[in-house]
């Protein structure tokens, strides 16, 4: 079972402090697969928030809240 970091609105806090900053994105693709970039929070919404690439990563870059909250989706300011 995937456990969840907090309430939701701290996690919104926390990605609210990360926007137009450089970040390190790590996300879980399951079965021991995972996927680094770096990128910028360039929007955040209701209901999820979007990363902004720096690279030619060409995977996703909208996540959930709960995607942050559950450990799928790592954010570490640079």
């Amino acid at each position: 079972m995937i456990k969840q970091k907090g309430n939701i609105l701290d996690t919104k806090d926390k990605i609210k402090n990360y926007y137009q900053k450089l970040v390190e994105v790590k996300v879980n693709l399951g079965r021991n697969k995972f996927v680094s970039y770096t990128g910028k929070i360039t929007s955040i919404y209701p209901a999820l928030f979007t990363i902004t690439p720096l690279s030619e990563y060409k995977g996703k870059t909208a996540f959930s809240y709960s995607e942050f909250m559950c450990g799928i989706v790592d954010i570490k300011e640079l």
